[in-house]
Order: C-alpha cells, then sequence, then structure tokens
C-alpha cells in the first residue's frame, strides 16, 4: 500500500516532464490514467532505437525513452479533439484528484480541458500545467524542450571544458536534467496542494515552466553570481567554491576526488604521502585551496598519476576521502552498492516476458513502493478504465472505436 493509494490522477501530458511527475505518483500508490491518441500514442514511443524486443528479438514499439518514464499506469486512448472524447476527459476529471498536462499554453481552452473547465467539474482539483515558459511573461506562447532551457537558462555556460582548452565550449548535460526536475518539483507542488486540499477541501492551480526550474537550480552558481558580481563560467568537473573538488588522472584512468572540508583534506594528503600540503601556507584552508588552486592541482595530479584507480579507490576510501571512479553505465549497474539497493528490476509486459525499470530511489519504512504495472502499450487500459470508472458499457466502447473517439 503505497502512500498514496486511492489518489487517481489523469494524466495530459507526454514525453518527459510531465510523465515523470506522473510515474513518480504512480510509484507512490496513486492510479495514473494517461491519456494517449488514439493510434499514435505519446511521441516517444517512437523514439528509439533501442526499443523493447518481443521474446522472438523483434522490435516492438515500445521505445526506451518511453519505458524510462511510465511505469505503473493506465494507458487510456481518447480523441480530445472531439466533442465525446471531451465529454469522456470530463467525466474521468470528476473522478480524479488530480490533473497533470504539459501542453502549449492556451491549447486545452480550445477543448474545454482547461483549469477552468475542469473545476467546473470537479472544484476541488488539482491542475499542474508544465509548459517551457509559464503561463505569462512575454515567452508564455513559445515552445519549450530540455535542452534550449539548459542553454537559455545558463546551464550550458556552466558545463564544459573551461575556455582555452583544447575541446572547450558550451555543453548540455548527458540527461535531460530540466525534463526531470520539472517533473520532480511537480511532484512536490502537487503533494503540497494536495495536503492542502486534504485540510481545506481547496483545490488549486500550479504554473511550472522548465524556465523556472532551470533558473531556480542553478543553486550555488546562481548565488554566486548574485552575491559575487562575477558571472560563473565552465570549469570542466572542477568546483568553483571548493578544492580539490574534480577529476583526476590516474596511471589507469580517472578518479573523481570530492574533499568537503580541512579535515578531508589532511587525510588526503595524508593517503596521497604528501602530509606537507595539508600544513602549506597556501592551502590550509579551503578558501585559500580555491584562490591557489593553479599550483595545488598539479601537485595532486603528480601524486595520483603514480598508482592505479584502484589503489587510490582502497587508499583514500580507507582515509574517509570522498571518492570514486567515473564509471560507464555497465559499471554503474554492476555496481555492488547499486545492486544491493536493488536499483534495477524487471516487471511483466505485455510484448514480451520481462522488461528491466530503475527504480525509485525513495525506501519508505511504512508504505513501500511497490511496482505492479509495467509501462502500458497504446491503449492497452482504455476499455477497463472507461467500463469500471464511468460505467460504459461493451455496445458504448464499440461504438466510440468505430468512430476513432478511443
Amino acid at each position: 500500500m503505497g502512500p498514496l493509494q486511492g489518489i487517481k490522477v489523469l494524466d495530459l501530458s507526454r514525453i518527459l516532464a510531465g510523465p515523470w511527475a506522473t510515474q513518480v505518483l504512480a510509484d507512490f500508490g496513486a492510479e495514473v490514467w494517461k491519456v494517449e491518441r488514439p493510434n499514435a500514442g505519446d511521441d516517444t514511443r517512437k523514439w528509439g532505437p533501442p526499443f523493447l524486443q518481443d521474446e522472438q528479438g523483434n522490435d516492438t514499439n515500445e521505445a526506451a525513452y518511453y519505458l524510462s518514464a511510465n511505469r505503473g499506469k493506465h494507458s487510456v486512448t481518447i480523441d480530445i479533439t472531439s466533442p465525446q472524447g471531451q465529454q469522456l476527459i470530463h467525466q474521468l476529471a470528476a473522478k480524479a484528484d488530480i490533473v497533470v498536462e504539459n501542453f502549449k499554453v492556451g491549447s486545452l481552452k480550445k477543448y474545454g480541458l482547461d483549469y477552468q473547465s475542469m473545476k467546473a467539474v470537479n472544484p476541488s482539483i488539482i491542475y499542474c500545467s508544465i509548459t517551457g515558459f509559464g503561463q505569462t511573461g512575454p515567452d508564455s506562447k513559445r515552445a519549450g524542450y530540455d535542452a534550449m532551457i539548459q542553454a537559455m537558462g545558463g546551464l550550458m555556460s556552466l558545463t564544459g571544458l573551461p575556455e582555452g582548452q583544447p575541446g572547450a565550449g558550451p555543453q548540455k548535460v548527458g540527461v535531460a536534467v530540466v525534463d526531470i526536475m520539472t517533473g520532480m518539483y511537480a511532484v512536490s507542488g502537487i503533494l503540497a496542494a494536495l495536503y492542502h486540499r486534504n485540510t481545506t477541501g481547496i483545490g488549486q492551480y500550479i504554473d511550472l515552466a522548465l524556465l523556472d526550474t532551470q533558473v531556480s537550480c542553478l543553486a550555488n552558481q546562481g548565488m554566486n553570481y548574485l552575491v559575487g558580481n562575477d558571472v560563473p563560467t565552465s570549469q570542466g568537473t572542477a568546483h568553483p567554491n571548493i578544492v580539490p573538488y574534480q577529476a583526476f588522472t590516474t596511471d589507469d584512468g580517472y578518479i573523481m576526488l570530492a574533499v568537503g572540508n580541512d579535515t578531508q583534506f589532511q587525510h588526503c594528503c595524508q593517503a596521497l604521502a604528501l602530509p606537507e600540503l595539508a600544513m602549506d601556507g597556501r592551502f590550509i584552508t579551503n578558501q585559500l585551496r580555491v584562490a591557489n588552486r593553479q599550483q595545488l592541482i598539479p601537485l595532486l595530479n603528480a601524486a595520483l598519476s603514480q598508482h592505479p584507480l584502484d589503489y587510490w579507490l582502497a587508499a583514500l576510501n580507507k582515509a574517509g576521502v570522498p571518492c570514486g571512479p567515473i564509471n560507464t553505465l555497465d559499471r554503474v549497474y554492476a555496481e555492488p552498492q547499486v545492486q544491493h539497493r536493488e536499483m534495477v528490476m524487471e516487471l511483466s509486459h505485455a510484448n514480451t516476458s520481462k522488461v528491466m525499470q530503475v527504480a525509485n530511489p525513495i525506501k519508505f519504512s511504512e508504505t513501500k513502493v511497490e511496482y505492479k504495472k509495467a509501462p502500458p502499450i497504446l491503449g492497452e487500459d482504455t476499455s477497463n478504465i472507461l467500463t469500471n470508472q464511468l460505467g460504459l458499457s461493451a455496445e458504448q466502447l464499440h461504438k466510440l472505436k468505430k468512430q476513432n473517439i478511443i
């Protein structure tokens, strides 16, 4: 029994930010009705290769991208552009607690599926809209995608090798972090609104923008600029405020050091057989190490290059110095700690025997996350949901299918 058992979510979102949020809600026990276009579905179903393969080794219509963000949901195909489809959505909204959508600003109003229309059929509904730029402002009508928001929101200016080094220039992060963080902000906003509704009986509208999320997630770098009035730049793997906190070269690979305080630096110097550095007036405090990083880093790199990665991982871990290998994904999933934490699991799937999934990282003590359903094939739950939730008969369903409404 997940903590959101009994909560119903009407999911009108697609691609990543919205589906990521509703997958988390499903992991927490909510019943999620994923509304998709008949005969087409979520765009990400076709964003491959790779695609899930059936037991004969043939590609199915389920791309890995889609499988990453739609676990635990019920796929219901409804044509929202038709009056009959809109009526079905209203009927589902009347039974739902939460609506999540990520259409362009104003797109759903013409179909009568905007917040005011949904509120009319369910006054206590919590309605979360996710857009690129928000519901207001000069850019509100523009479409927004993760990579362009990483660029506009400053993240790409902070990512990549420093200017002057070969290969320098802006870089995007290797996963769609703006979409994912927006999805997580959506979850926290929805849960806050749900608590408020359960306390007061009053639902509300949530306006969430990718650009706002990216600006908020500039974190210490944003404050570095606001406080110091200097524009931060890319520093590769190095940290602007902590030294040593970056990747170093060993005899056979790379190691990431994350030395977070002066005591850890002292332990690091001992492990590297460089105890004199811990007492060097240039490096005694983090503030001094940041100021004198150009003198310190070559000294550390020279020491680390003398032995292989595994040697340093053992020595530094024994000394209590935070460090780790720079793993490729095959090594990530082979990590004993990742396996112990059961971060990879399998679910039964309609198109094949099993589909691999990356688990939710939250470990509840009392309301454990239960994975009840693989990412659904297109429309696999349409008949069940419309019958069980709205009471439609087999004859009514047949008629709607003939009209391509479901």
